[in-house]
């Protein structure tokens, strides 16, 4: 019987087993977003038996879902990062998904008209099938690569980054005109399209800055009483950001992501609260939105899809997307080979392109069942083939880098209204060469040692304190402060 106490039972199940399972499968390198998918498929209908089949409730958990990524992932992107990479994001995620949209379109008329394939679609049905999947999964790429902790070259990660959060609103632009020419039955006008992707990326823009600049400025110069209700108010400005931007008929996932990278690039009070906040909330969102879409298909349906599946799929990773990147990046001399081929292999799906594929299905086109089941099974390949593998394809290319240390080991944080730095070392012999106290060290101007670490035992220094080989010393060190270069002390 479907009541409030089974519903909550069931969805704390799915969430409780998901975790779980995703610990044993990040062991063996597949990714977590993966097992979340596999495992609403498992309690879904061809399996344990709940029956969920509302592309609607998919559609709306997707969006606010989306909404939170999107955000999250915006204030994650350091503004210094991606400067350098700008043009070249920009590209990708515009230029980059209508000739991915083109060239898999074209390809996927040809194998219904063509060829023997089991698939049946008009021109504008397949270039509608290939736009629900023409851009990179944002909550794949951001969880893959931060999750990993992947250091790369040539900018890369900022690169893809970047192309990621910033490039599913154009494939949604791309599939709602097409899902609207389909219904009036008119003709393809590329002058409209493009009047309205103009629109849409102008508003959702200007209306994403805007929010952006306005949540600096209320969290920074409210005074609430608890800090926690920081982080909800931010959470609300995402939201009204995102469906004001849609009743105004722009883009509400630009807008969302743009005001995260505004927000995260400037002085914010309570960040570290709001971070925790936020990055919780990703992920409770993630797993129910991965659970939901597993829940959603009927996985003996796409039994009849498996062969024009895998060729599109195929296509797709090996064709259609290593040309749109060359293409995009043929101005860039700076951008290696290696680099353009590893930025063709991250052309993950995920999440995104099976809610788009929700849209013709509400819509009621003609084989939008046929379509879903496809954009399902190619996301799956891709998660699988794609996603088991970058860390391994970013090692044969050569382009990784060791991991880059993040914090301190003594887990201190400040506060970004304090202009200082912290920075911790491990003392060795060299460092106690002219005596074991702390005041026989050449410790600079506008330094001091705030706590030292000795096995599991913090102790609050003093300058009669004596120093063993081994202690770990958390400094903080003045902004403006420049210390002389000595083996005591790290380089502020």
């Amino acid at each position: 019987m479907i009541t409030a106490e089974n519903i909550l039972l069931v969805g704390s199940i799915l969430i409780f087993s998901s975790i779980l399972i995703s610990k044993t499968g990040y062991r063996f390198g597949i990714p977590t977003l993966l097992l979340f998918l596999l495992v609403g498929m498992l309690f879904g209908s061809d399996g344990l038996g709940i029956q969920f089949n509302s592309a609607q409730d998919a559609q709306f958990v997707g969006m606010i879902a989306l909404s939170i990524i999107l955000f999250t992932g915006g204030m994650g992107t350091r503004f210094s990062d991606i400067k350098p990479v700008l043009k070249q994001g920009i590209l990708l995620s515009t230029v980059g998904v209508i000739l991915t949209t083109l060239l898999t379109g074209l390809f996927i008329f040809y194998l219904s008209g063509y060829t023997p394939a089991n698939i049946e679609l008009t021109l504008m049905a397949s270039l509608l099938l290939a736009a629900t999947m023409s851009s990179t999964d944002s909550a794949s790429v951001f969880n893959l690569l931060r999750s990993q902790r992947m250091n790369l070259k040539e900018n890369l990660r900022p690169m893809l980054e970047l192309e990621s959060g910033s490039n599913d609103p154009m494939a949604y632009m791309l599939t709602i005109v097409l899902i609207q020419v389909i219904s009036s039955g008119s003709s393809l006008d590329l002058a409209v399209i493009g009047k309205d992707l103009g629109i849409q990326f102008l508003i959702g823009g200007a209306l994403g800055y805007v929010a952006g600049k306005f949540a600096v400025w209320l969290i920074n110069r409210i005074n609430l009483s608890n800090a926690s209700l920081y982080p909800i108010l931010l959470l609300s400005i995402v939201f009204i950001t995102f469906t004001l931007t849609d009743i105004l008929k722009g883009n509400g996932y630009l807008a969302v992501y743009i005001a995260g990278v505004v927000t995260g690039n400037a002085r914010l009070a309570f960040r570290k609260e709001t971070s925790t906040f936020m990055d919780g909330l990703t992920w409770l969102f993630q797993i129910i939105m991965f659970l939901t879409l597993g829940l959603l298909v009927n996985p003996h349906e796409m039994l009849d899809v498996i062969g024009p599946a895998l060729l599109i799929a195929t296509f797709m990773i090996l064709i259609a997307r290593p040309v749109s990147v060359f293409a995009c990046l043929l101005p860039f001399k700076q951008v290696s080979h290696k680099a353009r081929l590893f930025i063709s292999w991250v052309g993950l799906r995920g999440a995104v392109p099976i809610i788009f594929a929700t849209y013709p299905v509400i819509a009621e086109i003609p084989g939008s069942q046929q379509l879903f089941n496809i954009v399902f099974f190619i996301t799956l390949l891709s998660l699988i083939v794609q996603g088991m593998t970058i860390s391994r394809v970013a090692r044969w290319l050569h382009l990784d880098l060791p991991e880059e240390k993040t914090g301190n080991e003594f887990g201190v944080e400040l506060p970004e209204e304090i202009d200082s730095q912290l920075r911790d070392l491990t003392l060795t012999d060299e460092h106690l060469l002219h005596g074991n106290r702390l005041a026989d060290m050449n410790i600079p101007k506008g330094t001091l040692v705030m706590l030292v670490k000795r096995g599991d035992q913090f102790l609050i220094p003093n300058g009669q304190m004596e120093l063993h080989k081994g202690d770990k010393l958390l400094f903080i060190i003045e902004s403006k402060a420049t210390p002389e270069s000595s083996p005591t002390l790290p380089k502020a």
